[in-house]
């Protein structure tokens, strides 16, 4: 079942990625107490993602936080070391990078997609969710193939 708005973001442990290596996070204390921006990609260092998705919340990083934005995360079916070092790549400091390596939370959420035919197996579906105190404001699932939706632009615009 997919979440949607007004619900709790499930319970899920997550790897967050810091200069020190990754250290687990769990969804119940990241999203406690603040306003979150996430965003989730079906992959770092992907066409899209690395083009279009991941830049325009670094560009649009002020912004979002002049709306109450408390932090941006980014979360991928990735391994924490894969987003510490799509992170690295971008100079994406701004955005705190989640790997979902296993894609529980992926699969908690019901935004997971196959990428099998791309080599690249189970993921999670490309949207941006808007996240007061741990329940979803805010959910922008793209179609698949899409980017429009999951934007920081289109976020910006909502809120």
């Amino acid at each position: 079942m997919t979440i949607n708005v007004g619900d709790k973001l499930p319970s899920a442990t997550l790897a967050k990625v810091t200069a020190d290596g990754p250290d687990n996070v769990s969804t119940d204390d990241f999203f406690a107490g603040r306003t979150v921006a996430l965003f989730a990609v079906p992959g770092a260092f992907t066409p899209t993602c690395s083009a279009k998705h991941l830049p325009g919340y670094i560009d649009k990083n002020d912004a979002l936080k002049a709306k109450g934005i408390d932090e941006i995360a980014c979360v991928s079916v990735n391994d924490a070391f894969v987003m510490g070092a799509w992170a690295k790549a971008n100079d994406a400091a701004n955005v705190t990078m989640l790997a979902d390596g296993n894609g529980d939370f992926a699969k908690a959420v019901g935004l997971t997609m196959d990428g099998s035919k791309f080599g690249m197996g189970q993921r999670s579906q490309r949207y941006s969710m808007l996240v007061e105190d741990g329940v979803v404001k805010q959910l922008n699932v793209e179609a698949p193939g899409e980017f429009k939706v999951s934007s920081a632009e289109h976020l910006l615009g909502e809120m």
